[in-house]
């Protein structure tokens, strides 16, 4: 695509926000002020019980799946050519036949926690809904609950949540039914995985257009870059597929009609579909993420103008994020989904969502409630996509903003090479994130500006943004890139799974990884103050799958109404992140669904190409190789790697090696 060529609708498209920086160090602040030192300290407020209009509250309680291994291997099979069971999805009520816990079991759980004064309710095949006091949520699983308040900050509201003081502990009556309780912990935790670019605010040089064309890309570049083209001509637009988002914030769906409006797409006006979980997250904030929210459906309905879309609403909490996902796969009306949010892999787990089993002294959580729900998904043949982190190889340092060097009384961390979930769980796609090639201008200040010249389309990571950090005299910390990039590297929570193995360019975690938070870090955050060893040399699941560009230095437009009554709509330019990744998949899906039918867990087709020596050879390559760059550790390859996974695809090659529909029960 001509760098300089309009954009379609350009006298709609052109960016009308007028709050534009004096230069590129105001903008480029560090990531930091984000996650602790940017927020104030919660305040306790005491006993839950003790606080006005206490008198019920509701946890979702995730029941072990019935068969867990079975299920496994039923996926495998479903996704393996050759086996007699290849593409014969089940549906929903087949899979609850089989797999969901026996009405016994079901039971049993439900008169134990009766027996604390708690009310459970089926609310799905794997879940309870359990209502009761605070006094009896406490009694039950061994806990004390405490109220917190967090003022307002910034553009985020004040709020208010509740969390234990120690993990829960499962009833014995109910030992080996449970995997995880979601609820005790209301804080608002999961991020949007998504960033601006500085230079979308900084002033330009004299004489230059206002905004870089290279951070106004669309969907209809996207389709040029990535050979989606070829499917549009032959009529594919994703009709009659559906596909489903998952997300923690509201958005005005205005805007998003808008944006396809302006690019000339022709969509129902009633495809949207709004599906509010516990209640939904209110009102659009942009300290919420509604722009996360905006542009995952600008995304994947623009790719894929001809389907429907259903988009889960849910309130920033692991319970509501839990609840999402069992509504979006239990409806199993969407063929794909994507969630664009996520949190470091460890301290998803580690937080307060652990449940300890007192019969086997097993600890579980939410990473298993979610992978049984991804399983099942695949089982059913949806199709699920997450965004792999913005924070390069160093997820949990980008998640909490903090950095070396630790000392007890400043709001930093050690670093360690760490990796995001729910993208880490290898039941579900990961999509990382490049750079696209092209010269970029920055720093007009400087005296001469400074020109970074990209040859090729590389891994995302902010190094490269180094030389204007020097001419600026900051280090990567201050100047605000580090870590930023794709995120990718090793799970320590998941183990390779079988599509991974054999496979040249998977990695082990590294030796001497320990995160270590300050005493004042902790304190902020209201986190332990353990050591986090990872295991070394732990052949874990590598993270990402495949990739798209993402870096907001060659960004994409998103028309979004901010909740800024001085600012309003308009189209805001160099947005990226992997937050894009995931519905760019989910829509290309859709289009892919409507030639093939349901494909499941699109790691299997991907991985296969790779084992079958098909993914980058021959006349029609369905993928391309990331040879250059880095995510501040992994580099591009020849092949795989842990920071654009197999590459990028070209879209219309990629569909002409999928499977017909011939054997699908839809």
């Amino acid at each position: 695509m001509n760098a300089d060529a309009p954009v379609r609708g350009a006298q709609v498209l052109r960016p009308q926000r007028a709050r534009l920086g004096v230069m590129l160090m105001t903008c480029l602040s560090s990531f930091a002020a984000h996650a602790a030192s940017g927020k104030p300290e919660a305040l306790d407020l005491g006993p839950l019980a003790e606080q006005p209009g206490a008198a019920q509250m509701s946890v979702t309680v995730a029941l072990r799946m019935r068969d867990a291994a079975g299920a496994e291997s039923l996926m495998a099979s479903l996704h393996t050519p050759g086996d007699p069971q290849y593409r014969h999805f089940l549906t929903a009520a087949q899979f609850e036949a089989r797999f969901a816990p026996s009405a016994a079991d079901v039971a049993r759980v439900t008169a134990a926690l009766a027996r604390y004064g708690l009310t459970a309710e089926r609310a799905s095949a794997l879940t309870l809904r359990v209502t009761g006091s605070p006094a009896a949520m406490e009694h039950a699983f061994g806990v004390n609950l405490h109220a917190y308040q967090v003022p307002a900050h910034g553009d985020e509201p004040a709020h208010s949540y509740h969390a234990p003081l120690s993990p829960a502990v499962i009833p014995a009556e109910a030992a080996g039914s449970v995997s995880a309780v979601a609820g005790l912990d209301s804080r608002p935790k999961l991020r949007p995985n998504l960033r601006q670019s500085p230079s979308a605010h900084a002033a330009p040089a004299a004489g230059a257009s206002a905004v870089p064309r290279r951070l106004q890309h669309t969907v209809l570049d996207f389709a040029q870059i990535y050979d989606v083209q070829p499917l549009y001509d032959k009529g594919v637009t994703g009709k009659g597929r559906t596909i489903g988002i998952v997300t923690l914030a509201n958005f005005t769906p205005s805007d998003v009609f808008t944006y396809w409006s302006a690019l000339g797409l022709k969509v129902d006006k009633h495809r949207l579909q709004i599906v509010n979980i516990d209640g939904g997250p209110g009102a659009p904030n942009d300290g919420a993420g509604s722009l996360e929210s905006t542009l995952d459906v600008e995304q994947s309905g623009g790719l894929a103008p001809g389907a429907r879309i259903i988009v889960y609403l849910a309130p920033n909490t692991n319970q509501a994020f839990l609840d999402a996902f069992v509504a979006a796969v239990g409806d199993n009306h969407a063929e794909s989904v994507s969630t664009s949010w996520g949190f470091w892999e460890y301290f998803q787990n580690a937080e307060f969502s652990p449940v300890t089993d007192p019969i086997t002294g097993q600890t579980t959580g939410l990473y298993q409630a979610f992978h049984e729900q991804f399983v099942r998904a695949a089982i059913q043949g949806q199709s699920l996509f997450a965004a792999s982190g913005d924070g390069g190889a160093y997820d949990v340092n980008n998640d909490f903003g903090c950095f070396p060097p630790v000392a007890a009384d400043t709001l930093s961390c050690s670093l360690a090479l760490s990796v995001d979930n729910p993208a880490s769980d290898p039941a579900i796609t990961a999509g990382g994130g490049t750079t696209l090639p092209g010269s970029q201008t920055h720093c007009s200040a400087c005296t001469p500006p400074v020109v970074i010249n990209i040859k090729n389309e590389q891994v995302w990571g902010w190094d490269y943004l180094i030389p204007v950090c020097n001419a600026l005299g900051l280090d990567p910390v201050s100047c605000g890139i580090f870590p930023g990039g794709t995120g990718g590297g090793v799970s320590f929570v998941f183990a390779r799974p079988s599509y991974q193995d054999s496979l040249q360019g998977m990695k082990r975690t590294e030796e001497d990884q320990v995160w270590v938070p300050s005493l004042a870090l902790a304190n902020a955050l209201g986190i332990p103050t353990t050591p986090v060893v990872i295991p070394e040399g732990y052949r874990g699941r590598n993270v990402p799958d495949v990739s798209f560009n993402a870096d907001p230095e060659t960004g994409y437009l998103v028309a979004y109404t901010s909740s800024d009554a001085t600012v309003g709509f308009s189209f805001q330019p160099g947005w990226g992140g992997t937050s894009f990744i995931g519905p760019q998949l989910n829509g290309l899906t859709a289009l892919f669904g409507q030639r093939h039918g349901r494909l499941g867990l699109l790691n299997y087709s991907l991985y296969q190409l790779a084992h079958n020596h098909q993914a980058y050879g021959g006349a029609h390559p369905p993928l391309r190789a990331i040879h250059d760059g880095n995510n501040w550790f992994y580099r591009g390859s020849n092949g795989y790697n842990p920071a654009t996974g197999l590459g990028v695809m070209d879209v219309a090659n990629f569909d002409g090696t999928l499977p017909s529909r011939e054997g699908e029960d839809d």
